[in-house]
C-alpha cells in the first residue's frame, strides 16, 4: 500500500497557511463579499486562500493537478488534490465560526478519482481533522498531538442522532417526504450544517448525515476522513466516495436504512 504520510504532511502545511489567512480576515469590517454566478457568495478570503494554497503546491507537488472550488481546474495526471478554500462561506462572511478549509489528495484508480488523503481545519472553532489512505483518521491540534477517531456504535434509527443542512434542497429533490419520514424515525435531529456534521460522524457524537446536493470539493476531504473513522461514505444513490452530486454518511450501521429513507420521492 502506498505510503501517504508526505502528502498528509503537506496539506497540514497547506491547512496551516489557510488558517492565517482565512482567520486574519474573519469578521473583518471591510471584507468584500460577491455573488457567484450560482447566486452562492465568495469572499476576498475564499479567492485568497485557494490562490495560496496553489501556490504552494505548484511549488511543492509541481507535477500534480489542482481542482479548487474558486479556479477550477489546473493540470493533468493520476493525482489531483481539491481545494474548498472556505467551505460554510456564508457563516464566515456573517460571523459565524462554522467554517473550514477543506484538503485532499485524489488519485486516479477503479472507478475514477479516489480520496487518499483529507484534512478539514476550521481556526475559528479550534479544530482540525485529517486522514490518509490504510493510516486511520484523527483530530488534534498537529500530526505529533492527535486522538484516533472511531464512528459510532449505534444499530437502531431510533437511536440515531441525524444531522443535515437545511429542508430546502431535498423539496426542491422529491425527496422531501422521505427526509421528514427519516426525521421522525431517529432520536434527534440538528442543523449543523456543511463539514461539521461529517466529522461528527467520524468522531462518533452523530450517527448518519445527508446533504442533497454537493460539489466535489465538499465531499473529497470529509470522505476519506469518516471512511477511514471506520464509517460509510457514499451518494444517495449508494455509489461509494464523493462522486454523486451529493452525499450520505454514516457509521455503516445505519447506512442501507438511512438510503431507503432519503430515496422515497414524490
Amino acid at each position: 500500500m502506498p505510503d501517504y504520510r508526505d502528502d498528509l504532511r503537506l496539506a497540514h502545511v497547506l491547512a496551516d497557511a489557510a488558517d492565517a489567512a482565512t482567520m486574519d480576515r474573519f469578521k473583518a469590517l471591510d471584507l468584500k463579499v460577491e455573488t457567484k454566478p450560482d447566486m452562492t457568495p465568495v469572499s476576498e478570503a475564499d479567492k485568497a486562500a485557494e490562490e495560496l494554497i496553489r501556490g504552494h503546491l505548484q511549488r511543492a507537488r509541481p507535477r500534480d493537478a489542482v481542482l479548487g472550488e474558486e479556479y477550477g481546474i489546473e493540470g493533468t495526471g493520476p493525482r489531483r488534490w481539491v481545494v474548498d478554500p472556505i467551505d460554510g462561506t456564508k457563516n464566515y462572511v456573517r460571523g459565524v465560526p462554522v467554517w473550514a478549509t477543506l484538503i485532499s489528495l485524489m488519485e486516479a484508480g477503479e472507478g475514477g478519482y479516489q480520496p487518499v488523503v483529507g484534512v478539514v481545519s476550521a481556526p475559528a472553532l479550534g479544530r482540525r481533522w485529517w486522514a490518509a489512505k490504510g493510516h486511520g483518521a484523527f483530530t488534534g491540534r498537529s500530526l505529533s498531538s492527535a486522538t484516533r477517531l472511531g464512528v459510532s456504535s449505534i444499530t437502531r434509527m431510533s437511536d440515531a442522532s441525524f444531522a443535515y443542512s437545511s429542508l430546502s434542497g431535498w423539496e426542491d429533490q422529491g425527496r422531501l417526504d422521505g427526509f421528514l419520514d427519516l426525521t421522525k424515525a431517529v432520536w434527534r435531529t440538528r442543523g449543523y450544517g456543511d463539514f461539521w456534521p461529517y466529522m461528527m460522524v467520524a468522531e462518533g457524537s452523530v450517527d448518519i448525515c445527508a446533504e442533497p446536493e454537493l460539489s466535489l470539493w465538499d465531499m473529497a476531504a470529509n470522505a476519506i476522513i469518516v471512511t477511514e473513522a471506520g464509517g460509510t461514505f457514499t451518494g444517495l444513490d449508494g455509489r461509494p466516495g464523493p462522486h454523486s452530486g451529493n452525499a450520505a454518511a454514516s457509521n455503516g450501521r445505519l447506512h442501507d436504512e438511512m438510503l431507503g429513507y432519503l430515496n422515497q420521492r414524490y
